[in-house]
């Protein structure tokens, strides 16, 4: 329901008449902060969660570590490659915990992160940075790795988002402020 008003508040912002805008307002980071710490909830409650919260199989992940000079060097379509394809692996994970997890408070959070991460998806889409187009497999895919916990996953989601997610986002160029 907050991620439905966030969206709204959002909307109605962007489309206020008369008023100069200074960012659009998809590129407010506190959003993408608010997605954060819904992930993190989920982290916590995982971490407090003692029966029917297990992964039921390894997934592939994304690598959430970022070297910012080597991210720097990287042009802009091939950070775009990156963050997607975290999106793409990040979901099925959290879709496979979702259905291995009988424990029903932390169901809600694994719940609100699908969606986030769907949001972030239509966010991206709404910035116009290409979408990726899978491969077959993960298999052999870069920049990945296997995780068999589900608070292992879980961080991986967190670390994901604060990362290369909003570093993305800090340097979209739709988000650049006009220097004149």
């Amino acid at each position: 329901m907050s991620r439905l008003l966030a969206l709204l508040l959002i909307l109605l912002e962007w489309t206020r008449p008369g008023l100069p805008s200074p960012l659009r307002p998809i590129c407010d980071l506190r959003v993408l902060n608010h997605f954060i710490k819904e992930a993190r909830d989920a982290e916590v409650a995982m971490k407090s969660c003692r029966e029917g919260c297990s992964l039921s199989e390894s997934v592939t992940v994304p690598q959430t570590r970022v070297e910012l000079d080597v991210w720097e060097k990287k042009n802009a379509l091939e950070q775009a490659q990156e963050v997607q394809t975290g999106l793409w692996l990040l979901k099925p994970a959290l879709s496979l915990l979702q259905t291995s997890v009988t424990n029903t408070a932390l169901l809600s959070h694994i719940d609100n992160s699908i969606r986030n991460l769907l949001s972030i998806s239509a966010v991206l889409r709404s910035l116009n940075i290409q979408e990726f187009t899978p491969p077959a497999s993960a298999a052999g895919l870069e920049g990945t790795w296997t995780v068999s916990s589900s608070t292992d996953l879980l961080q991986v989601h967190v670390n994901f988002l604060r990362g290369k997610v909003r570093l993305l986002l800090l340097d979209a160029q739709a988000c650049q402020q006009d220097v004149s």
